[in-house]
């Protein structure tokens, strides 16, 4: 799942009902009458300046209007900013190619600004390729819970325990969180949801007049696909899964999250690894001599900035330890992120230091950005209720997993989520065509492979998985090898796919 910027902070993936029929275990879903009113026609423009990222030569933009409540098509409408890169290559054109993001909270268009040149080069230009900023996200329409502003760091939004292991602050915040998204998020906030974006993606291929679309889809973007195909079958030419999650309909959102301890755990020996290494010294980052050193000295470190936080270069965000390990676990989503984290832990070591914090943990996200950071993982699927045991899984995990202290089991606002009508997640199954790429890290922080294998065992033989011998969570056109590339590249564009499960050496 993506990426962490401050519009992505949840990894979790929720459930999701779709469009047309959807079903969890044979269960009719609310909502589920598709929109009777043909898709209108895009107005494509020039897009405007996109975040973190040069707009690619060609890279335009549109709105596309869709039905706020689906099971109401001629009822309110919300707009969806939409962008695509369209085919160098007209004679060799096969098709579009949706470019789907992870999050929830990732810019569809800020993805394909990031990624279309390379993408557009590894499919040799054969297709449009498209994406959407979904609902709550960027240009499109977006929502408020009007929270505090101490509510909306990182730190809280992600339920860290207090240094002492204990959830009174958590579950207090946790409370009163989803106690005022339910009184100002509204019909919009309650929108967003998995099911409504494959339902606007839906209508997206019906505004391009495409019969089916390709689809590569990273960390939950990848959760999205999979329920888009299994959806419509029969709308998907060839579909990549890129860093994927337990799809049981149980796990997807409160599971998901949870995967995160023992998946920060496979992969903080790659850092470990980098901070011991020589090489670092005359960087002035090495933390250690051996790769072993480097977990004590970060929980150590940890601990004493518990107890005594180390004032920052913000003046109203001091260094705390809960700050360190969320660094932490941004860090790990690729090898890019090691030498920040490293120094990072240096000032904080140093007494005359005031260490400079990474954007993400240097202030409050805005109100829209922190609501979405919730929506979709509490609206998609029922998490447990405040009354099933979080103190004992958090101190149970706090031991088994000590670089995460009990976070990803930890209570959420989705705990206290209230609900129109109960969410009924999908179910993947081996029902449909065998059209899919998995890729996988064997060290991701987010989307650990367990889970990735329990979607490669439902999708059975519509699916085939390349694992990389790589840390890191986003494999393709990212974090990954020249070998998982041109795998997923080859499949794009001819559609052939390994004969078997295979594994790219690092």
């Amino acid at each position: 799942m993506k990426n962490w910027t401050r519009k992505a902070l949840l990894l979790t993936v929720s459930a999701a009902a779709a469009a047309g029929t959807l079903a969890a275990a044979g269960a009719p879903v609310a909502h589920s009458r598709p929109a009777d009113r043909a898709a209108p026609a895009l107005a494509w423009h020039p897009c405007g300046p996109v975040a973190g990222a040069p707009v690619p030569a060609g890279q335009e933009c549109a709105e596309l209007r869709v039905p706020l409540d689906y099971a109401d098509p001629g009822g309110r409408t919300v707009e969806v900013a939409v962008s695509r890169l369209r085919a160098d290559r007209p004679d060799a054109r096969r098709g579009t190619l949706f470019v789907i993001p992870g999050g929830p909270g990732s810019s569809g268009v800020q993805r394909l600004a990031q990624k279309g040149g390379a993408l557009r080069a590894a499919t040799e230009g054969a297709y449009d390729l498209v994406s959407l900023d979904p609902r709550g996200v960027g240009s499109s329409v977006r929502a408020s819970c009007r929270l505090p502003e101490a509510d909306r760091h990182l730190v809280t939004l992600r339920s860290w325990p207090a240094p002492d292991g204990t959830i009174t602050a958590n579950t207090d915040r946790a409370r009163r969180t989803a106690e005022l998204c339910a009184r100002n998020g509204g019909p919009v906030l309650r929108s967003f949801t998995t099911a409504n974006q494959v339902r606007d993606l839906d209508r997206l291929r019906q505004a391009l007049g495409e019969r089916k679309v390709s689809i590569w889809g990273s960390s939950y973007g990848s959760y999205v696909g999979a329920v888009y195909a299994q959806v419509h079958p029969d709308r998907v030419g060839r579909l990549v899964l890129d860093g994927t999650g337990d799809p049981d309909p149980g796990r997807v959102a409160y599971g998901w999250l949870a995967n995160m301890a023992p998946g920060a755990a496979e992969r903080f020996p790659d850092f470990a690894a980098w901070a011991a290494d020589p090489a670092r010294e005359a960087e002035g980052l090495r933390l250690a001599r051996r790769p072993g050193d480097v977990q004590p000295l970060f929980l150590s470190l940890a601990e004493e900035l518990d107890r005594h936080p180390k004032a920052s270069d913000v003046p109203s965000t001091p260094l705390t330890g809960n700050l360190l390990r969320q660094a932490l676990q941004n860090a790990l989503y690729s090898d890019a992120g090691f030498a920040p984290l490293a120094r990072l832990v240096k000032a904080a070591q140093d007494p005359q230091g005031r260490p400079v914090l990474p954007p993400e943990l240097a202030g409050a996200l805005p109100d829209e950005d922190a609501a979405l950071t919730m929506a979709v993982v509490c609206n998609d699927v029922r998490w447990p209720g405040p009354a099933t045991g979080y103190a004992g899984r958090v101190a149970a995990d706090r031991a088994r997993y000590p670089l995460t202290a009990g976070m990803p089991v930890n209570i959420t606002p989705c705990a206290f989520w209230t609900y129109d009508e109960e969410p009924r997640p999908t179910r993947i199954t081996d029902d449909g065509p065998s059209d899919v790429l998995m890729i996988q890290s064997l060290r991701d922080p987010a989307t650990p492979p367990a889970g990735a294998r329990k979607m490669r065992a439902a999708l059975g033989e519509r699916a085939r998985m390349v694992t990389v011998e790589q840390g890191g969570h986003g494999m393709y056109l990212g974090n990954g090898n020249a070998c998982g590339d041109r795998m997923v590249s080859d499949f794009l564009v001819t559609g052939e796919r390994p004969a078997r499960d295979t594994h790219c050496p690092n």
